[in-house]
């Protein structure tokens, strides 16, 4: 009887896999194949050819080799060491201001007596939605010396006009203000979402052993938002020694260069005089400071992962 059943069903062959086993250890890497050509022909190619250009010059229509003499030109370059200090000064001055701003209006929005959460939290995200260049133009407006909103209402007060935009110092403070408006809001909603790992229990006991908000932001927020706030600081740190859109829009990088960064400068030197090699110099030197710093703030914090 069980012959004839299985006789009668049909024949069921065993499925086979294509591949053998060497098939099955290179499957992932084919897929992963389209994504790591890309990759190495818009990241890797470009990277290796800049850092060999770095170490040339365009002569003729040709590229031709000079050594370490865009990197020793660098070092005399005047220009280059105003965008250095001008970077270096927003660095310095805007992103404690912003990490600070953030962590505070972070905590506030974290609190569970605030109603209407969502839309605050929307409404501090919304600068960092805007388009870079949309944002500097409308900042361009609003520190207008003549026309704009700020110089009226200073006036309406009774101060006097301020030429925001034109002062070597009040041109530098205009930058400041217009990067710490479009990013703190970016950093705010990184740190609500740290301040929400917390536990709660840790605030429920400090409250019954009566410390006050100052007490608990102090001794419990800060202390357990230290990864996070490392994170900020590190994409804030490389944000800004990257700034140019606002440079650019904003006040062409003048005063006589009293607000040029790194970065537009690299792009003059690049892009409109065509010194490809002296640009590529300037981004390599730019890498390096970027990896100091933040190995410097990794060793700071006593830190060795986010």
């Amino acid at each position: 009887m069980n012959n004839t059943i299985e006789k009668s069903q049909p024949n069921r062959r065993r499925p086979r896999f294509v591949g053998t086993r060497w098939n099955i250890k290179t499957a992932p890497y084919l897929f992963l194949l389209p994504t790591i050509i890309v990759f190495c022909v818009f990241m890797i190619y470009p990277f290796v050819s800049s850092f060999f250009m770095s170490f040339q010059e365009l002569e003729g229509g040709k590229f031709v080799y000079v050594g370490l003499k865009n990197y020793i030109r660098l070092m005399k370059d005047s220009i280059f060491i105003t965008a250095l200090k001008n970077t270096t000064i927003y660095l310095l001055i805007q992103v404690p201001i912003m990490l600070v701003l953030a962590l505070v209006i972070a905590n506030m929005l974290n609190q569970r007596f605030l109603k209407a959460k969502g839309f605050f939290r929307v409404s501090v995200f919304l600068p960092c939605v805007t388009a870079l260049v949309a944002y500097a133009l409308i900042f361009k407006l609003l520190l207008n010396t003549e026309y704009g909103l700020v110089n009226y209402l200073l006036t309406s007060l009774g101060f006097p006009k301020v030429d925001w935009l034109n002062g070597p110092i009040s041109a530098k403070i205009s930058l400041i203000i217009a990067l710490t408006w479009r990013w703190t809001g970016y950093n705010t909603v990184i740190m609500i979402a740290g301040l929400q790992r917390i536990p709660e229990e840790i605030y429920e006991a400090a409250d019954i052993d009566g410390a006050s908000s100052f007490q608990k932001f102090k001794q419990i927020t800060i202390p357990l938002m230290k990864p996070i706030i490392l994170f900020c600081a590190i994409t804030s740190t490389i944000g800004t020694l990257q700034l140019f859109d606002e440079s650019y829009i904003l006040t062409h990088g003048g005063p006589d260069n009293a607000t040029i960064t790194v970065v537009h400068y690299l792009y003059n030197m690049g892009f409109r005089y065509l010194k490809f090699g002296y640009a590529a110099a300037m981004s390599y030197v730019l890498l390096i400071i970027v990896a100091i710093l933040s190995a410097i703030q990794f060793k700071i914090s006593g830190s060795d992962d986010l």
